[in-house]
């Protein structure tokens, strides 16, 4: 099969359009539609539909697209390892975590990285949803739960609590609940326990809406949740990596927590000879053996 009329295809079939994929390509769009021909010709079928919107796949279309698609993250994968130096660590580096933990934790440290390898660049997705890292979606995720995908090396980083928290503000004006009781005059703000999120955090506010708490705020993810608690809204629920070092919050009814969520990093096993993922680990490990290195020592001063 003719390598260069399945990158044409692919870029038609991504773009959805014979112009936008010749503009890709810089090739005229007679040019790509000579070779879109040919391509079905070659293989006896029909690859798209053609109507005045665009071009929209046939099943056979679908088939090949999957096929070139995977392709393509193949490519991206060798490339990538190509290019990892021995002596320097330069080039794009995706990493994919949850929108709280890229925010509020990993974005504020990565000057540090940055300091060590300039030439690095870090494509940093904050989402909720677990992207396919053998499919070459991101190169490394840190996730609060352990992967399940296979042909990923996986590392434990650290095990995280979710807490309650509010405001010193919002207790003077609306007092401090003493037992889980008293959160019924209170405002709670949570994700939605039926949104996607660590089990453990869902068990807690599944525990705490038993107690009937007329006013809520969900939000579908963390850093939305500690904004709302930081604008005095409310009592929240938040991982305890938010809060740990935060002057501006108050722990809430301290003998209520969830069970531990463990905290994971991980990558395909492909990439396991890449610098910028060895990297890119040393300084995660090492930033959190200093995060708690700190936390031991403000523990051991207070006392």
């Amino acid at each position: 099969m003719d390598w260069d009329k399945l990158r044409i295809f692919h870029a038609v079939a991504d773009a959805g359009s014979l112009t936008h994929a010749g503009d890709t390509l810089h090739l005229s769009q007679s040019a790509v539609s000579r070779q879109i021909r040919a391509l079905e010709e070659s293989l006896g079928t029909t690859l798209f539909h053609r109507h005045a919107r665009g071009l929209i796949l046939t099943e056979q279309g679908e088939l090949l697209f999957d096929a070139t698609r995977a392709m393509n993250k193949r490519l991206d994968a060798a490339a990538a390892r190509i290019r990892d130096s021995e002596e320097e660590v330069y080039g794009e580096l995706r990493v994919t975590t949850a929108t709280g933990f890229g925010t509020l934790w990993l974005a504020p440290r990565l000057e540090k990285l940055y300091d060590k390898y300039p030439e690095l660049k870090i494509d940093l997705m904050l989402e909720e949803r677990v992207l396919d890292l053998p499919m070459r979606e991101a190169d490394v995720a840190i996730r609060m739960k352990e992967p399940s995908q296979a042909d990923l090396i996986r590392k434990r980083l650290m095990n995280i609590r979710m807490r309650l928290f509010a405001t010193p503000e919002y207790l003077n004006k609306f007092g401090e609940p003493q037992r889980l009781e008293d959160l019924s005059t209170h405002r709670l703000i949570c994700q939605n326990p039926n949104a996607p999120q660590v089990s453990a955090g869902a068990k807690l506010i599944e525990t705490l809406n038993d107690y009937d708490i007329r006013s809520k705020l969900y939000v579908n993810n963390y850093f939305g949740v500690l904004q709302a608690v930081l604008n005095h809204l409310g009592i929240g629920v938040l991982p305890d990596y938010l809060t740990e070092s935060s002057s501006s919050l108050v722990r809430v009814l301290p003998e209520i927590e969830s069970g531990e969520v463990p905290v994971f990093l991980a990558y395909p096993e492909e990439l396991r000879h890449s610098k910028r993922i060895q990297v890119f680990r040393d300084f995660i490990v090492e930033e959190i053996s200093a995060h708690r290195r700190q936390m031991r020592d403000e523990e051991e001063a207070s006392h």
